[in-house]
């Protein structure tokens, strides 16, 4: 088992991930659909290639692909690759022998666990992301072992198994040591689950590796849902990139529009990527951490643009943006730096937050920009 969980209802195959891919990179990589000229004059000035290197990898539950458009970095490419595969065993919840699992083993038995760095680093910003006390909490483990959303024996379970597991999730159970570099579970049943911020903490981590070694222009995409657009396409030094956001109604059908990017990361969160179903009703994987139920807002998706020059974590932000829904979390976003959101409601209604004005192409008519104002 891996890190991300893949819905078999969402019946979203490896193959038809590799789809998306090439879908992806059609939007993204502007292959020769305008302005043909411009871009071979810009791509030899830039002293780019006209076919990139790229190579991917299954890994993490996901497709992960990492497209690059500098010459002779074929290594940085294959380096940058380790890394998912790397993460996916040292983080997972969901085979025996990851540092997450001997954490989670070793919980309220009196035991440190001494973890390596990225890992320490890891849980160290889910930490960071639950003490806002948004709806966040990377102590959630217990619930999602339960409800098991994105695997063949997903269940609703009891009401009884939910208020058991409820005082078992809180984030002030994790005790860090910096000098010994160990983590620690001080209550008994209490389990760390990193799966909502790995993808994005991973994404960093390639790209980091991929400029250090001198790359100007390429993708890393970890299942459509974390990407990370490095430099401007290759089309033009002052020409972002075209990211297609789906349809959160129709996920593998029309896209919903068209962001614009450059150096930034790119991450959604939505209800129709793992959901479970029961006696009609869709539960979505994202648990709240005070109920012991998926939340239920007016939100169907949220898609981020994260300045290259912010660390921030795009999976975890997105995550706790979500648990917010549309009217809190524009607020949010709208206060901080180097971030800006697409929220797409349940009515169908797409809110842009401040920044992206001129940055997104709304390109589905069964959608409608609206006013955040008109929101209670």
């Amino acid at each position: 088992m891996n890190l991300t969980r893949l819905s078999k209802n969402d019946s979203f195959s490896e193959e038809k991930m590799k789809k998306f891919i090439l879908f992806l990179g059609m939007a993204v990589g502007l292959i020769s659909l305008a302005a043909c000229s411009n871009q071979a004059k810009n791509t030899v000035q830039r002293n780019l290639l006209k076919t990139p290197i790229s190579q991917d990898e299954t890994t993490m539950g996901t497709f992960v692909q990492v497209t690059v458009y500098d010459k002779g970095k074929e290594k940085a490419v294959a380096d940058a690759l380790k890394i998912p595969v790397q993460y996916n065993t040292l983080a997972t919840v969901n085979q025996k022998g990851s540092e997450i699992d001997a954490i989670n083993n070793a919980a309220g038995s009196g035991k440190p666990v001494k973890v390596s760095t990225g890992i320490y680093d890891l849980i160290k910003d889910g930490y960071n992301y639950s003490a806002k006390n948004l709806g966040y909490d990377i102590t959630i483990g217990p619930l999602t072992s339960m409800w098991r959303i994105g695997f063949p024996d997903a269940r609703k379970p009891s009401q009884a198994e939910i208020n058991a597991a409820l005082p078992l999730i809180n984030y002030q159970f994790i005790k860090f040591d910096d000098a010994a570099q160990t983590v620690y579970l001080t209550k008994k049943g209490a389990k760390l689950d990193l799966g909502s911020i790995t993808k994005g903490f991973v994404a960093m981590k390639m790209v980091d590796l991929l400029k250090k070694d001198g790359v100007t222009t390429g993708i890393v995409n970890l299942g459509s849902s974390s990407i990370y657009v490095i430099g401007d396409s290759p089309r033009g030094a002052t020409d972002p990139w075209k990211i297609g956001i789906k349809d959160p109604n129709d996920p593998q059908g029309n896209q919903l529009g068209i962001l614009l990017a450059a150096n930034q990361h790119v991450n959604t969160s939505g209800i129709y990527e793992r959901y479970l179903e029961v006696d009609g009703h869709k539960y979505s994987h994202i648990l709240n951490p005070k109920t012991g139920y998926p939340f239920d807002n007016d939100i169907a998706s949220i898609t981020l643009l994260i300045s290259g020059e912010d660390s921030t974590n795009g999976d975890g932000l997105s995550t706790l943006i979500y648990a917010l829904g549309t009217k809190k979390g524009y607020e949010y976003v709208e206060k901080m730096k180097n971030v800006q959101a697409v929220f797409v409601d349940r009515d169908n209604n797409v809110y842009l937050t401040s920044g992206l004005k001129n940055k997104f192409e709304l390109t589905n008519s069964a959608y409608k920009i609206g006013n955040i104002s008109d929101l209670k």
